[in-house]
């Protein structure tokens, strides 16, 4: 059995986030396999961007209410992260949880030979949808948040990277946007 940590980074509702219809039959599976899953809503946290407090609590070596996800993080064999492309990257609520999470001597540590990550062993599924085309071709080029993801959880360790993307969403006609939707969760 495998403890996952399942971030969600996304303002809207499961019924209207087709990131989160995703995700959510992603976690059922999870579910009937046996597998412990812990919900994390970040938009439900009150996460506060680091700044010169949050940075004192978090690196002050005490248990408090900023190191409580870098204490927790470690505890995961995997993580799926549910968000979003958002102006070609990711909203920024991640970005801030990530800042909260990667913390040397906790996730990485730097050694003579350069920094290593501490998170071997460790899996993270990405879902994400995007308005657009980005996976190939042109908008290849402008995809940061996948790529961001891939960096950092790589920086910390983390070698087995799997994305699970619906795209198009702003261009598709409903219909298949729900036939691709549908195609995609019967994949996973």
């Amino acid at each position: 059995m495998k403890k996952v940590l399942y971030i969600k980074a996304n303002p809207k509702s499961n019924e209207v986030s087709n990131t989160f219809k995703i995700s959510e039959a992603l976690v059922e599976k999870y579910k009937k396999d046996g597998h412990e899953v812990v919900e994390l809503d970040l938009y439900k946290e009150n996460l506060r961007h680091l700044d010169g407090e949050v940075l004192g609590k978090l690196f002050s070596g005490e248990d408090n209410e900023v190191t409580k996800y870098v204490n927790d993080v470690t505890n995961y064999d995997e993580y799926i992260i549910a968000a979003p492309m958002w102006n070609l990257s990711i909203p920024s609520i991640l970005k801030t949880y990530i800042d909260h999470i990667m913390v040397a001597g906790k996730t990485f540590a730097y050694t003579e030979n350069g920094p290593v990550g501490l998170l071997k062993g460790k899996k993270v599924v990405h879902v994400t949808t995007r308005g657009g085309f980005y996976s190939e071709g042109a908008g290849a080029a402008y995809e940061m948040g996948d790529r961001y993801l891939r960096t950092i959880y790589g920086f910390m360790g983390v070698t087995d990277f799997e994305t699970v993307t619906l795209e198009g969403t702003n261009v598709l006609s409903p219909e298949d946007i729900n036939a691709n939707l549908s195609k995609l969760i019967v994949s996973l």
